[in-house]
C-alpha cells in the first residue's frame, strides 16, 4: 500500500514526450555495509490495539473476557502477563487503557482522512471520542512469523467483531474498522504473504526532493525500507520496487558482504505481488535490477525499526537522481518517443496561453504544494549539434526567473544531460507547464495535443526502442 505521510498519490503521470535509455551495471561497492545473511529478525515483537467506545452496546462483554474467550480457538497463542525479549513460542500479552485521551490518542480526522480504512466521517469523528483501547503486545520466535501473524490478525479480527471498536496498527499507523482489517489482514491470507498488503509507504517533501520509508516491516520481523531523493513524478515506481524488496526479503532473499541485492521480478513467489508488477512493466522492461542496500539514516517520525536504504549507484548517471531514473527505467521499461516537430502559429499560441499561467504557478509553489502534487516545465537544452531539444522538468525550485528541478527526459542529443539529474532554466524560456494533483488530474500541457497531432503524420520519424543492459550482480 503506498502512502505518503500525509496522503497517498496516484501513478505517475506518461507526459506526451518521453524516453529514457536504459543504463548498466559498474561495480561499485558501498562504504557502508549491511551484515550478511538472512534480512528477519530471530525474534519478533509487534502491537495491535482496539480502540473502544466510551458507551459499549448492551450486549458487548468486558474487553479482557473477550480476550479470554478467544484465545480458546487459538491454544498455540499463550497470554502472558510480560513479554521476554527473546521468545520461544507464540505470546501475547493483553491491557486495558481506560484513558486514551492522554496516553494513546486515536489520529485525529485530518490523519485519518488518509490513514483511515473503511471509516466513514461519521465513525471518524466518533473515534475522537472513545475513551479506552484494548492493546494486544505480540511476540514469537522467527520460525513462527508466518503462523504469528495470521493468528494475531486473526485473533483481532474476531475480538474487534464483538466489539464496538475499530482495530488500530501501531506499525502502520492505520485505523480499520472490522471489515476493512478482515479485507487487508485476514482474507485472501498466502504464506509469505504479499508484503505490501501488510506495510504502507509514507512519502513526503523534504524541502528538494522526496522521501518514502515504510512502515510495518517490522511485523514480519524484517528492516523498514527508505528511499532518498527522488521526486513525486517517480514516486509511483519507486513505490512498487520498494514493495518488491521488501517481498523478495520477506521470502528469504539475504544480505550480502558488498551489499548488492539482485532483485529479480520473476523471482518473487507471491503471484500477487509479481502478476501486478508484471502486468504493469512496459514491452522493454529487463524486470531484473541490481540495488545496493546500506543502513539507512532515521529521522523524526521514522518506525523505531532497523532501517534500510535502496541506493542506485550502480547504473550510470551525473548523479544520484539520474542513476536512480536508469534503474527505475531499465527495470521497468520506459517509453521512447521522440517527437520532431515545427513551431507553427498554433504551436506558439498555445505555448503563450501556457506561459500567462507561470506567476500564478510560482506564486503557488512559493506558498507550498501539498505532498503529491507537483508542477513540471518544458523548457530547451542545447544539444552538442547547436540546436534545441525540448524536455520536461520537475520543479524543485524557483527563486525569481530561475526555476531547477530534475530532468524528466532522457536526452537524444545531449551526451552531458541525464533523465532525473538536476538541472536549471530560465522562466522566459518555458514553453508549457504540467499540473499534477495528489487525485490525478492534471492542468497544462497546452502543446501537448498539438504535438500528438504533429506526430501521426505519415512523415514523422520512427525510433526503435532500445533494449535495456541487464545489470550484472555480485550477491557474493
Amino acid at each position: 500500500m503506498l502512502l505518503p505521510r500525509e496522503f497517498r498519490i496516484g501513478s505517475a503521470l506518461v507526459i506526451a514526450v518521453l524516453f529514457v535509455l536504459a543504463s548498466s551495471c559498474l561495480k561499485s561497492p558501498s562504504k557502508n555495509r549491511l551484515s550478511p545473511g538472512p534480512a528477519m529478525s530471530r525474534f519478533i515483537h509487534f502491537e495491535l490495539a482496539i480502540y473502544l467506545p466510551p458507551t459499549p452496546s448492551a450486549a458487548s462483554r468486558p474487553p479482557m473476557q473477550v480476550v479470554t474467550d478467544s484465545l480458546r480457538d487459538y491454544p498455540a497463542l499463550k497470554l502472558v502477563d510480560d513479554l521476554p525479549q527473546q521468545p520461544n513460542s507464540m505470546l501475547v500479552r493483553a491491557r486495558l487503557n481506560e484513558n486514551v485521551q492522554n496516553s494513546y490518542a486515536p489520529p485525529d480526522l485530518n490523519s485519518l482522512r488518509y490513514f483511515g480504512r473503511g471509516l466513514s466521517n461519521p465513525q471518524a469523528e466518533a473515534l475522537q471520542k472513545f475513551t479506552q483501547a484494548l492493546i494486544l503486545q505480540f511476540a514469537h520466535p522467527q520460525k513462527d512469523v508466518w503462523t504469528g501473524l495470521r493468528t494475531a490478525s486473526e485473533l483481532v479480527s474476531r475480538i474487534v467483531s464483538k466489539t464496538d471498536g475499530f482495530v488500530w496498527d501501531d506499525e502502520s499507523r492505520e485505523v480499520f474498522t472490522p471489515e476493512a482489517w478482515r479485507q487487508h489482514r485476514v482474507e485472501d491470507w498466502t504464506e509469505p504473504p504479499r508484503v505490501s498488503r501488510h506495510t504502507i509507504i509514507h512519502e513526503y517533501n523534504t524541502g528538494h526532493s522526496v522521501r518514502q520509508i515504510t512502515l510495518g516491516m517490522a511485523k514480519m520481523g524484517l528492516p523498514d525500507l527508505v528511499v532518498e531523493d527522488t521526486g513525486w513524478s517517480s514516486s509511483s515506481q519507486i513505490g512498487h520496487l520498494i514493495n518488491l524488496v521488501g517481498q523478495a526479503l520477506a521470502e528469504g532473499q539475504p544480505f550480502t558482504n558488498s551489499g548488492d541485492f539482485k532483485l529479480d521480478l520473476q523471482q518473487i513467489r507471491n503471484a500477487a505481488e509479481r502478476e501486478e508488477n508484471v502486468k504493469s512493466a512496459k514491452a522493454n522492461a529487463a524486470k531484473v535490477g541490481c540495488l545496493t542496500l546500506i543502513p539507512g539514516k532515521w529521522e523524526e517520525g521514522d518506525p523505531h525499526n532497523t532501517l534500510v536504504q535502496l541506493t542506485f549507484n550502480k547504473y550510470f548517471g551525473n548523479d544520484s537522481h539520474a542513476s536512480q531514473e536508469s534503474m527505475v527505467s531499465s527495470f521497468f521499461g520506459w517509453e521512447d518517443s521522440i517527437a520532431y516537430v515545427q513551431h507553427d502559429q498554433e504551436l506558439l499560441a498555445a505555448s503563450a496561453r501556457a506561459k500567462q499561467q507561470l506567476p500564478a504557478l510560482q506564486k503557488a509553489f512559493a506558498a507550498g504544494l501539498p505532498p503529491g502534487e507537483f508542477l513540471e516545465v518544458k523548457a530547451p537544452f542545447p544539444t552538442d549539434s547547436g540546436g534545441r531539444e525540448w524536455m520536461w522538468v520537475e520543479v524543485t525550485t524557483w527563486r525569481g526567473n530561475r526555476i531547477g528541478g530534475l530532468l524528466d527526459n532522457e536526452p537524444e542529443k545531449i551526451r552531458n544531460l541525464h533523465s532525473g539529474q538536476y538541472v536549471d532554466v530560465r522562466q522566459e524560456d518555458v514553453f508549457d507547464y504540467l499540473h499534477t494533483f495528489p487525485d490525478k488530474p492534471t492542468e497544462g500541457n497546452t502543446t501537448g495535443p498539438i504535438i500528438q497531432r504533429m506526430q501521426k503524420t505519415p512523415d514523422a520519424p520512427q525510433h526503435p526502442k532500445t533494449q535495456p543492459v541487464i545489470p550484472a550482480c555480485d550477491t557474493h
